[in-house]
C-alpha cells in the first residue's frame, strides 16, 4: 500500500526537506571523496568509489560502502549509494537557516539531480530535526515538496522475494507539532508584590 503526502506549510514541510531545505552554500562548495578504490570511466561518464567512501559537500556527508556517479549528455548527475560497515548507505545535511541536520539511511539510496528525486530502498528512515519516518522504501521529490512511503510487496524494485514480509509491515512516521513563537505562552515575568 503506497502512502502519498502532501507537504504543508504549517506542519510537515520540514519532514522530509532534502534537497530543496538543505544548506544552499553547500551547492557551490567542492566535493571532497575518499575511498579504497575509485575507477573512472570518462568516456561513459562513470565513476565508481568502493570501500569505506565518504563523501563531503559543505555540511553534506555520505557515508557508504559503494558509490557509482553518472553524467548524462546534458550534465545531469545520477549517484547510487549503497551498503555499509551494517550494509546501510547514509547521508546528513545542514538544513538552509537553521541549526538542524536532515539525516537518512537505506540499503540503497538514489539521487538524480535533473528529477531532483531522491530515493531509498529497504530499511529507509530519514529524519529532520525531531521528525522521522520509516518504510520500506521512500522517494521524496524535491521540486513538488511530496513523498511517498511504501512498505508492502514491490516497494523496492530491487529486492529479493526473500526480502518481502508474507504480511507487509506498516509505514512509521513520527511528527512533532511545530509552534510559532506567538503561539507560546508568555515567558513569566516579575512576581507580583504585596498589596498596599
Amino acid at each position: 500500500m503506497i502512502r502519498h503526502i502532501r507537504l504543508l506549510p504549517a506542519g510537515l514541510l520540514c519532514l522530509l526537506a532534502l534537497p530543496a531545505l538543505a544548506e544552499r552554500a553547500d551547492r557551490n562548495q567542492p566535493v571532497n571523496l575518499e575511498a579504497d578504490r575509485a575507477t573512472a570511466d570518462d568516456a561513459r561518464k562513470v565513476h565508481v568509489f568502493e570501500g569505506r567512501v565518504i563523501l563531503t559537500q559543505g555540511t553534506l556527508v555520505i557515508r557508504t560502502d559503494k558509490l557509482v556517479v553518472t553524467q548524462d549528455a546534458e550534465g545531469f548527475q545520477k549517484g547510487v549509494a549503497t551498503g555499509g560497515a551494517d550494509g546501510l548507505a547514509r547521508f546528513r545535511q545542514k538544513r538552509e537557516g537553521r541549526d538542524e541536520y536532515i539525516e537518512g539511511e537505506a540499503e540503497r539510496i538514489e539521487y538524480d539531480a535533473k528529477t531532483e528525486k531522491s530515493e531509498f530502498f529497504d530499511r529507509a528512515k530519514v529524519r529532520s530535526g525531531t521528525d522521522e519516518v520509516r518504510g520500506r522504501y521512500v522517494i521524496y521529490d524535491a521540486k513538488s515538496e511530496t513523498y511517498q512511503v511504501n512498505n508492502g510487496h514491490g516497494a523496492s524494485p530491487a529486492s529479493s522475494a526473500a526480502k518481502q514480509p508474507a504480511v507487509p509491515e506498516r509505514v512509521h512516521a513520527v511528527i512533532h507539532p511545530k509552534h510559532k513563537e506567538e503561539d507560546a505562552p508568555p515567558a513569566p515575568g516579575p512576581a507580583p508584590g504585596p498589596a498596599n
